[in-house]
């Protein structure tokens, strides 16, 4: 079974304009990875970070829809010291905040893969800028290595 992190970026691609083709493929990808929760496939891990992060979305629907989700999750993380520690050192290395966050919990959680469209942040873990203990993906890709 693949265990799993999504960052709020990924999971809001349900929910996001399926105007572009990029955007509609990356919410097939996302809901196939949903298919893969239900069938016992793949392992989802969340956090506070994330429902937090959600809870910042203006969009009512969507953050209704997107916090709904939630319930999916086979584990939702805690914030613990150590993850705050390894958070500020990614964020002082240039990760966004909540990037951070998202990278130190999936690393505490030993995920095989934190999913996110984010480009910035995957540019970010390419260079190997703070030199992240897990993989970091496109659901895209990843779906097509992962849940063939």
């Amino acid at each position: 079974m693949r265990k799993i992190y999504l960052d709020a970026c990924a999971l809001n691609r349900l929910t996001d304009d399926q105007s572009q083709l990029r955007i509609r493929n990356e919410a097939e990808a996302v809901q196939a990875i949903f298919h893969g929760i239900q069938q016992g496939q793949v392992f989802w891990v969340a956090s506070v970070v994330l429902k937090s992060e959600i809870k910042r979305n203006p969009d009512r629907d969507k953050r209704q829809d997107a916090l709904a989700l939630l319930s999916f999750a086979q584990e939702i993380l805690t914030v613990s010291p150590a993850i705050i520690e390894r958070a500020e050192t990614l964020e002082a290395l240039g990760f966004g905040a909540f990037d951070a966050l998202h990278l130190a919990c999936a690393e505490d959680a030993h995920v095989d893969v934190l999913l996110t469209t984010d480009d910035r942040f995957l540019r970010q873990v390419a260079r190997g800028l703070g030199k992240p203990r897990v993989a970091v993906a496109n659901p895209i890709k990843w779906l097509k290595v992962a849940l063939p």
